[in-house]
């Protein structure tokens, strides 16, 4: 059997043009945040003449894909691909399977006529890898990829993780005073941030798969987890709860998607409780440990592939220390509160040299706030 060629990115320049066909692609794919996990945010756009002439985005989890969509929307418009270009944010599918919904995109695109395919990322899933590309160029289609590719990366963080590491992409998110205090000493913490702040958390929410909290924060703060302050999705509501300590009226137990509310528990749990928080609509489900790999490993099962974990301070330490994140955000309101609750606690860290450090470090101003947010330095895929 002939060895597979590897398929690099296309390191020639891009025009202006096509780097706007890209960022619109990108803006389509999108869309489908909150509705297409397992898979991959894509989107797709069709062009001829320098005109787009229809696009598309992956809008649900076992509907179209983003090129099927464009180039149907070619044809409703009354127009043709051949001899178009086709720019999609992901390498187009190249396989099928019985648990896959759709047919393979490589398939659809080589009996449209498309001249060229342009792409921003190559598909991680080993599937696909490089296999869409060469079946495309196999067809005579001209494929150019790398285009816009960081951007094409970070819209699929969690979907490119969990291909490479098999978990979830974890987010670490905190809210902190100038003394690094996320509560007072009596465990008072509302608000540490202004509203300004807690829309922009709100977002946050609303572009990962699942947002995750401990028992301590669920019974001190009584919080909803939902994006209620901006438009967008409400996450799955991931509590760590050993002993199912929850009260029966919190308010995770009694929203209108009460079947988004996630409780990890001990295999020794209240069977009574959980079958009550279960009446609620709630999914309780047991598991051998809390540690934040069994915790991923549940949450991967489930088709998540990105995670906010919110707090509190013991939690976020817990991911810190097992190595189980990818990125911090911190918010830091201008105010003291002396003797506190901190939230890194004892890293185990003796020596400066073994600092936990980032790369990609951002910092903004968000209403009275500064926003710190920092990919760690030593990435885990």
């Amino acid at each position: 059997m002939p060895k597979k060629r590897k398929i690099e990115p296309d390191t020639a320049e891009f025009s202006p043009f096509d780097r706007r066909c890209m960022s619109r692609a990108l803006t389509l794919a999108g869309r489908g945040q909150g509705e297409v996990s397992p898979n991959p945010l894509v989107g797709a756009v069709v062009v001829k003449q320098n005109r787009i002439i229809g696009e598309g985005w992956h809008r649900q989890y076992g509907g179209a894909h983003a090129e099927a969509e464009a180039l149907e929307a070619v044809r409703v418009a009354g127009e043709t691909p051949e001899g178009a270009d086709l720019y999609c944010t992901l390498e187009p599918c190249c396989f099928t399977a019985p648990d896959k919904h759709q047919p393979p995109c490589t398939n659809r695109i080589i009996e449209s006529g498309i001249r060229q395919v342009y792409i921003a990322n190559l598909d991680p899933n080993p599937k696909v890898h490089g296999g869409g590309v060469r079946a495309l160029r196999d067809a005579g289609i001209t494929v150019r990829s790398g285009l816009l590719s960081a951007k094409g990366a970070c819209l699929n963080r969690g979907f490119f993780t969990f291909q490479r590491l098999g978990r979830p992409f974890v987010r670490l998110k905190i809210a902190q005073s100038l003394d690094g205090r996320i509560a007072c000493a009596n465990g008072d913490s509302r608000w540490i941030t202004d509203e300004a702040a807690r829309r922009t958390a709100h977002r946050l929410r609303s572009a990962h798969d699942a947002v995750l909290i401990g028992r301590g924060t669920a019974l001190k703060d009584d919080p909803e987890l939902t994006t209620r302050l901006v438009r967008g999705p409400n996450p799955l509501r991931v509590l760590l709860d050993s002993k199912l300590s929850l009260p029966l009226k919190a308010r995770l137990l009694h929203l209108p998607d009460s079947e988004k509310t996630l409780v990890l528990c001990a295999a020794d749990h209240d069977a009574e409780k959980a079958a009550r928080m279960r009446e609620y609509g709630a999914q309780v489900v047991p598991l051998e440990d809390l540690s934040p790999a069994a915790a991923l490993g549940a949450l991967g099962d489930r088709g998540i592939r990105s995670v906010l974990v919110e707090g509190g301070g013991a939690v976020v330490a817990a991911f810190l220390k097992a190595g189980l994140w990818d990125s911090l955000t911190v918010f830091t309101a201008p105010i003291l509160l002396g003797r506190g609750i901190d939230w890194t606690g004892d890293l185990g860290i003796d020596a400066v040299r073994d600092a936990v450090r980032f790369a990609e470090v951002s910092l903004k101003h968000i209403g009275k706030q500064v926003l710190f947010e920092g990919l760690r330095e030593s990435p885990a895929c």
